[in-house]
């Protein structure tokens, strides 16, 4: 057993009498909105919510990707999140100066790839809301990125994730284990998500999930699993690599949850070394000259540095020592097991499209 995951196993079991006092919290949070001693907030107009019930990485950041691409030739959209970790405060509306510092990371990718699209942040949603409809009147739907556990603001559509490896059902409230809300809150969602699936997942093994998750007869159920794109140059972005057994990588990451990553750059490269930070991380001038040294030092003719795309965009600032190095992004995208995301896209678009024509009447 590996002595440092004992360790933590252990030190979070002595925090149990914290987590009890935070579950205790959490359910008396949701009997307050339950009873509407809280109210929360209607507006109208359609409202799309992706979230989940656990901290960490469950594929948030791909699946509001997901809904962009589906929604962005159909309708009018914005996105809100939070923008943790950002060097900023209040409302902010992502334009051509805009940095990963000034609004976070994950809504920073959003622009970097959706640069079209209006993409922005606020710890307050509520404000956020109005701020946003005041600058674009013609919005016609807005995605709220991790904000389930956040009940101010009513959804309309909520679609909540679940990580294969780790279902919420099997989880207990941090910091002894990884829950930020109750199990029963998931009845609130339209949609569940099992994510990072194997692709080859098995008909008895989704139905065995099937019968854990006991989802309502109004909830659908979708389990998809993690594809990886062809690598492009951070700076250079046309420019692109295919990776091979014959490469050594430098694989460089911040990310909550890198399993499926490593196991993935194991499977499609010779060997690869690791500079590893926190989630989030804020790379500085000394990381940068590490990165650059620890490249160096690999003894291979063919090497290149790899990162994900969350943490690209914290590397840009570096556009000029970057620049003419190899160093490549891997994209991610997420993938329904067996062609089920028609389904799903007409759940979203037909949601959209009821609210508005309610609206109309």
């Amino acid at each position: 057993m590996n002595f440092n995951n004992y360790f933590l196993k252990s030190f979070r079991v002595l925090l149990l009498p914290f987590s009890i006092l935070i579950g205790l919290f959490i359910k008396l949070k949701n009997w307050l909105y339950d009873k509407e001693k809280i109210k929360s907030i209607e507006f109208n107009l359609p409202i799309i919510c992706v979230g989940n019930l656990v901290v960490g990485g469950t594929g948030k950041t791909p699946t509001v990707e997901y809904l962009i691409r589906l929604l962005k030739d159909k309708y009018k959209i914005a996105t809100i999140s939070r923008g943790y970790k950002r060097k900023s405060n209040g409302f902010i509306i992502a334009n051509n100066k805009t940095d990963a510092l000034e609004i976070g990371d994950e809504p920073y990718l959003f622009y970097y790839k959706y640069s079209d699209q209006i993409i922005t942040v606020s710890e307050n949603r509520i404000l956020a809301i109005p701020a946003l409809l005041q600058e674009h009147p013609n919005i016609e739907a807005i995605i709220l990125d991790d904000a389930f556990q956040h009940r101010s603001i009513k959804a309309g559509f909520n679609i909540i994730l679940t990580e294969y490896g780790n279902l919420y059902i099997n989880d207990y409230y941090i910091p002894t284990g990884e829950l930020r809300d109750e199990v029963k809150s998931a009845k609130r969602a339209q949609i569940i998500l099992v994510t990072k699936c194997p692709k080859d997942i098995s008909k008895e093994k989704i139905f065995y999930i099937t019968q854990q998750l006991d989802i309502l007869p109004t909830q659908f159920l979708f389990f998809t699993y993690i594809e990886y794109g062809t690598p492009y140059h951070l700076i250079k972005k046309t420019e692109t690599y295919q990776l091979n057994q014959q490469v050594e990588i430098l694989l460089v990451f911040g990310i909550a949850n890198p399993k499926n990553l490593k196991e993935y750059i194991l499977q499609n490269c010779n060997t690869y070394y690791q500079l590893d930070y926190s989630d989030h991380h804020i790379f500085s001038s000394t990381d940068l000259s590490d990165i650059i040294e620890k490249y160096k030092n690999i003894q291979s003719e063919k090497k290149i540095i790899l990162t994900t795309e969350k943490d690209a965009v914290r590397l840009l600032k570096f556009k000029n020592e970057l620049e003419h190095l190899p160093i490549f992004v891997l994209p991610i995208e997420h993938k329904f097991i067996k062609q089920t995301e028609i389904k799903f896209n007409d759940l979203v678009i037909e949601y959209i499209q009821q609210t508005i024509h309610n609206q109309a009447v």
